[in-house]
């Protein structure tokens, strides 16, 4: 019964669907048979009652196993699964202050941006000026290099501080190993 199937929107190619003259022959148990004519590869599976996959289509030749398909493609559908878990969805979190904010109020913005590092996403430093602030840039500097040496121990900083219009920005990154 000739099959094909998706995995995750690849293409895997089984059987009569595998066009090419040779390929290199993995056996159902992971032995290595060799290179063989491919209707020899089809007519082991099929006396074997199982499918020829191709594994690996850019290889020269390309490298077939021998398998259920249907625990084949089950079995990368798990490895798939467990790929995304591990993934880690880090994020840009903007932490936006004043030149003229307050010493307290400075305290809760590092506070905020200490917890963004500690869950592993990003910290993006914004200060806003308006008006006859903006001569006064180097106030917000300061408070950025202020806010930059009290998160030292968790974080490290992406680049400098850049100036952009109106506004100064800084972007922290989580180190490595957070204690």
């Amino acid at each position: 019964m000739p099959r094909g199937g998706d995995v995750e929107n690849r293409k895997i190619r089984i059987n009569q669907f595998i066009r090419v003259a040779e390929v290199r022959l993995v056996d159902y148990d992971g032995t290595m048979v060799g290179v063989v004519k491919i209707a020899d590869a089809l007519s082991r599976a099929q006396a074997k009652d199982l499918d020829l996959v191709e594994i690996s289509p850019q290889a020269k030749p390309p490298v077939c196993k021998i398998v259920n398909f249907s625990k084949f493609k089950y079995e990368m559908d798990k490895k798939e699964k467990e790929a995304k878990k591990k993934q880690k969805n880090s994020q840009l979190k903007e932490v936006r202050i004043r030149p003229r904010i307050g010493g307290h109020d400075l305290e809760i913005k590092i506070k905020h941006a200490r917890e963004f590092i500690i869950n592993g996403d990003k910290v993006q430093l914004t200060a806003m000026f308006s008006g006859r602030e903006m001569q006064h840039k180097d106030l917000g500097i300061k408070i950025m290099d202020k806010i930059k040496e009290s998160l030292v121990d968790i974080a490290d900083p992406e680049g400098r501080i850049s100036s952009m219009g109106t506004r100064v920005f800084l972007t922290l990154s989580p180190k490595k190993k957070i204690k």
